[in-house]
């Protein structure tokens, strides 16, 4: 797997599962599949930032941002 593919992914998950987090506390639910999701996407960021070359600045994080989606747009 590419490793911006990989940050991209790993980023999106992450966001993603935070709503879900919010909902399962304020259920008084336990945030299991919330917290599975978060380690997936921790997971993809660390794979990402370790097979990157020099790894990934905070500036490189919207242009990898950009050339994921430009490489897989589907329109």
């Amino acid at each position: 797997m590419d490793s911006d593919l990989a940050l991209v992914l790993g980023l999106a998950l992450a966001a993603l599962s935070i709503p879900s987090i919010i909902s399962a506390f304020s259920d008084s639910r336990a945030p299991r599949a919330s917290v599975l999701t978060i380690l997936i996407a921790g997971g993809l960021i660390v794979y990402a930032i370790r097979s990157h070359p020099g790894g990934y600045a905070l500036d490189d994080i919207p242009d990898a941002v950009v050339h994921v989606i430009a490489r897989y747009k589907f329109w």
